[in-house]
């Protein structure tokens, strides 16, 4: 069983910055941790993801070169800078983990995590 704790969220104007931290705990071998979202009438979409071995990172073409994914293994910590935030990026961001316990992953699908947090959320003001 793995724990997830997301902090970090708020309210922030166009083009300002915010950092999400992901705090994990349990006993898992994690092969990768990652970030979705889902803002309200939507489905939840991928945003980063990070592979907790080679530090391999993945991102979603609607945040690249905005958002940076990045860990801290020693406090099994995950972190998901976010820079000039827009209005569109409004949503509940979740932390996920994917065990390791499978031979092949795609890591922008929400079906490879077995593990989720509960959200915090993101709002940027126009």
């Amino acid at each position: 069983q793995v724990q997830l704790v997301e902090s970090g969220g708020g309210l922030v104007q166009a083009g300002g910055s915010l950092r999400l931290s992901c705090a994990a705990s349990g006993r898992t071998s994690i092969y990768a941790m990652g970030w979705f979202r889902q803002a309200p009438g939507k489905e939840r979409e991928f945003v980063a993801a990070m592979c907790w071995s080679d530090g391999n990172t993945y991102y979603a073409d609607s945040v690249k070169g905005r958002f940076t994914i990045s860990r801290d293994n020693a406090k099994n910590m995950n972190y998901l800078r976010m820079n000039s935030l827009k209005p569109e990026d409004t949503a509940i961001y979740s932390c996920a983990v994917a065990p390791y316990d499978r031979y092949s992953y795609n890591l922008r699908v929400k079906a490879e995590y077995d593990y989720w947090g509960q959200g915090t959320q993101v709002t940027v003001s126009s």
